[in-house]
């Protein structure tokens, strides 16, 4: 009787190993592990990723920092930061004038 159960686990242990060995085939055939396998065809991956991320990062700051300068320049009350910043300059000066000099 005892013989009989072994005999089954053993079988189920078979199919098991059958099966693990036909997906890690099926894993060791797919194009991402043949591409990880060769050193010249990795390197050739990443620099052609390395590329697109790049590429993509700059066209994409491009694109935001030109829509918000858009939106920004249609604001009004932009220019009046612009006089504002400039009286404060003028003030600046107008101080640095006044002051004696103390023979620094």
């Amino acid at each position: 009787m005892e013989g009989t159960g072994m005999d089954a686990a053993d079988n189920d242990l078979k199919h098991e190993i059958a099966a693990l060995r036909k997906e890690l085939e099926q894993l060791n055939n797919h194009r991402f592990i043949r591409i990880q396998n060769s050193v010249p065809r990795l390197i050739g991956f990443q620099f052609l990723r390395g590329l697109a991320l790049g590429l993509g990062t700059v066209v994409g700051a491009s694109v935001l920092v030109s829509i918000v300068g858009y939106f920004l320049a249609q604001i009004d009350f932009l220019p009046i930061i612009g006089d504002w910043a400039a009286s404060i300059a003028e003030q600046i000066g107008e101080e640095i004038r006044e002051e004696p000099d103390t023979g620094r």
